[in-house]
């Protein structure tokens, strides 16, 4: 779990410590108090660009110096992060890591209000989500995707640049297909977990399945025999990199890319309780669960069902709202956490 946080110029919050009891963490406070920006650095205990995906550089408070630091105890261990620049580092335990390093640590799921279209936008999205959720199952998945992602980006550059020696291509297409194949492993594993997962309640079940993207069976073959048109195109169009997270409403039998916009949200919400579920049978621990502003799109019967989840999952979460009502229901199961106008604590 996350015992405590503290924040240095991180966006709206110039200094900023906390200290949390292991209960779910209700975080009150009016617009602008920077309650997002709290589960923000929470995020970035983990791989990759946090909860908003945004750079080192635009995290750092305005009028600073330009870096930003988060400090944080979890699960045992100090873990450090901090932007200067461009990129950001990690130090775990007093020594430099990977932010790999980081997924072994405790897993960790989040809802933000952008991902409200998540079924009916671009595939990007519901990859991410995705991958973040075969994250919290399997931490190697970090790697996986970094490795995959590094070896396209070097095939993309020899297509940009008309490159057509095929024994430049050969080495770089082996990389691909062996990440991508460990990349399509862990999603499909995810999906399928998630399916024994679900109960039908409060919120509804989901019919999953996973469009992997061409090629992806063999995706050496389809690599080399895909590079004229590639080269045409100046970038891979096979691969994991296009793959598509489907979904369906179970008992109204319908797509959630038709379902409204409630419906796809009670969607995301029962997706993300039965991660929390899978995950703790499968590593022993609940993942951290970051929900943005999640409660006041619900009713308070739904509320109420996502606070007795939560509670009867074990899971340590974080979640922001701007009115004191929205977690009554709550009461003495959740840490509560007030912040003013300014952003300090009340």
């Amino acid at each position: 779990m996350l015992n405590s946080l503290r924040l240095a110029m991180f966006r709206s919050h110039r200094a900023l410590r906390l200290e949390f009891d292991g209960r779910p963490v209700a975080i009150r406070g009016p617009n602008g108090a920077g309650k997002t920006n709290i589960l923000e650095a929470i995020s970035l205990l983990s791989p990759g660009r946090g909860l908003r995906g945004a750079l080192s550089a635009e995290i750092a408070q305005r009028g600073g110096a330009g870096g930003w630091k988060v400090v944080a105890e979890l699960d045992g261990h100090e873990v450090e992060t901090w932007g200067e620049g461009a990129g950001r580092l990690v130090r775990l335990d007093g020594k430099a890591a990977p932010q790999s390093a980081l997924g072994a640590l405790v897993p960790m799921v989040w809802l933000v209000p952008a991902m409200d279209r998540l079924w009916i936008e671009a595939p990007e999205g519901r990859r991410r989500f995705l991958d973040r959720l075969t994250l919290a199952f399997e931490p190697e998945h970090a790697p996986a995707s970094l490795a995959y992602e590094r070896a396209m980006r070097e095939r993309n550059r020899l297509l940009r640049d008309g490159v057509t020696d095929p024994g430049w291509y050969g080495v770089i297409e082996a990389r691909m297909a062996e990440a991508g194949a460990r990349v399509h492993a862990g999603r499909s594993a995810t999906v399928a977990r998630l399916a024994a997962a679900q109960v039908e309640g409060a919120f509804p079940a989901a019919d999953l399945s996973l469009d992997p993207g061409a090629g992806t069976e063999d995706l050496a073959a389809a690599l080399a025999a895909g590079r004229g048109r590639d080269l045409a195109a100046g970038r891979t169009l096979s691969g994991p990199h296009r793959a598509d997270l489907l979904a369906r409403w179970r008992a109204k039998d319908m797509p959630a890319a038709m379902c409204s916009t409630g419906e796809q949200k009670l969607l995301l919400i029962g997706l993300v309780l039965a991660n929390a579920r899978a995950v703790a049978e499968l590593r022993g621990r609940a993942p951290v669960l970051l929900l943005d502003e999640v409660a006041a799109h619900l009713d308070p019967g739904r509320r109420e069902a996502l606070y007795d989840a939560l509670s009867a999952s074990g899971t340590q979460a974080f979640l922001t709202g701007t009115e004191d009502a929205l977690f009554d229901s709550l009461g003495g199961r959740a840490q509560g956490l007030r912040l003013d106008a300014s952003g300090a604590v009340i």
